[in-house]
């Protein structure tokens, strides 16, 4: 939803439709699942409890989350069926926020929680809950004559986490705006029990996001503390590259085990990676760059490279091939250029300005050929393509930069001068 995105009452919400890219009802939403924070900043919204046909309730990201319309709610069509629970820094909306007695800041006067809006940020995917619909007076039957009024979530009381305390909730929520790899740098340092804790405490793509940053041994040891299923469900929400490197470290049995409670087109790109040698492009690679057929346009290009969630590596070029669309792809013709993309008009299509000049590695390539074609050409990724000229994925120059740096540079000199300079 773009910016300036009206604002829904979230009791207009319940028992909506939810629906997949082809129109086929996938349940009703059940109720809402947000994170509070410390001091008094709006919760975020994490994702919803949707009631399927067989009456189980799933949980369905936000990030899954197409459409938000009065009426019904769209998703991307990837949904994962198994059942919601519900984790210790979690609030349930419906159910745990309405009908709630809280108090205004200005005054002190005690008012029924009656709604609660929500509201997609401009330019980002991410959800808050800004307004709350309540009632001044005391509850009972005769509630109803009481004054009713919008206000901010910051101009009451009774909500937000305290800041002391040395719950997991409150560790996470005071940490939550940390990037990922300071965050993992934090959790690195914790004992074992505490690290756990906090895992436990973040949502499935929280948690992916820091793993990718953490060293191998507490990868690991944070994966296998955690439910099965839980893991299979964080290393979805890790890129493709990341999660196989996790597995990897694995052994076999339990590679096996995770892969197969992992969603089928995700295993199915982990297990492609798995394939190649370490300290080669097919073991570097992503199999997630962007790609756009020869009829696309430079603005549907465009709009592909402002999605929030792409690295600034792989949003730098799109790469054009014949369908399919998703890696492998069709055949490989070119490259395009985020530089390339802002000089030609939204209408061109990216065909017609593709570049051919620099061939393509292959997934054996060895890492220093990568690190070669990265500096020769001055880019930040590499395309890869196999011998019938299909595109399987992109290394990035992260990537790259993971294997050529020692392997506890996660652990010294960055993080130790940032702390320094009191980030």
């Amino acid at each position: 939803m773009a910016a300036g995105a009206p604002r829904i009452f979230v009791s207009h919400l319940a028992g909506v439709p939810v629906f997949d890219p082809n129109g086929d009802q996938v349940g009703r939403v059940r109720d809402l699942v947000a994170m509070l924070r410390v001091g008094g900043r709006p919760p975020r919204l994490l994702g919803l409890v949707v009631e399927v046909v067989s009456r189980r309730r799933i949980f369905l990201p936000m990030t899954r989350v197409t459409g938000v319309e009065s009426g019904q709610v769209i998703t991307t069509g990837v949904v994962n069926m198994r059942r919601f629970e519900q984790r210790p820094t979690e609030r349930m909306v419906l159910g745990e926020l309405l009908d709630r007695r809280v108090s205004l800041v200005n005054g002190g006067e005690e008012v029924t929680v009656l709604d609660v809006a929500i509201q997609q940020l401009p330019a980002r995917r991410d959800w808050e809950i800004d307004k709350i619909f309540v009632r001044k007076g005391k509850g009972g039957a005769l509630r109803r004559r009481g004054e009713t009024l919008t206000v901010e979530w910051s101009a009451v009381t009774g909500f937000s986490l305290e800041e002391d305390g040395q719950g997991a909730e409150n560790l996470v929520a005071t940490f939550e705006q940390m990037r990922a790899a300071d965050l993992a740098n934090v959790l690195h340092h914790l004992t074992p029990k505490r690290r756990a804790e906090v895992a436990n405490a973040l949502d499935d793509d929280r948690l992916a996001d820091v793993l990718e940053e953490l060293p191998e041994d507490d990868q690991i040891e944070i994966i296998g503390k955690l439910k099965e299923e839980r893991a299979a469900d964080v290393l979805e929400a890790m890129d493709p590259d990341d999660a196989a490197d996790l597995l990897s470290e694995l052994p076999e049995d339990d590679q096996e085990r995770l892969l197969t409670l992992m969603q089928p087109e995700d295993a199915a790109d982990v297990r492609r990676l798995l394939s190649y040698e370490e300290n080669t492009a097919g073991g570097l690679m992503t199999t997630e760059p962007i790609v756009l057929r020869p009829d696309s346009t430079v603005a549907d290009a465009l709009a592909r490279v402002r999605q929030a969630d792409l690295s600034p590596a792989l949003a730098a070029q799109v790469y054009v091939c014949r369908p399919p669309d998703e890696t492998p792809t069709g055949k490989y013709l070119g490259m395009v250029h985020f530089q390339r993309l802002l000089r030609d008009p939204p209408f061109t299509l990216v065909g017609s300005i593709v570049d051919t000049d620099l061939s393509p590695l292959r997934p054996d390539a060895s890492l220093a050929s990568v690190t070669s074609f990265l500096a020769a050409y001055n880019m930040v990724a590499v395309p890869v393509v196999d011998e019938s000229g299909s595109l399987l994925g992109a290394v990035t120059v992260d990537d790259v930069l993971d294997h050529l740096l020692p392997e506890d540079w996660r652990e010294t000199g960055f993080h130790a001068e940032e702390a320094v300079h009191g980030h």
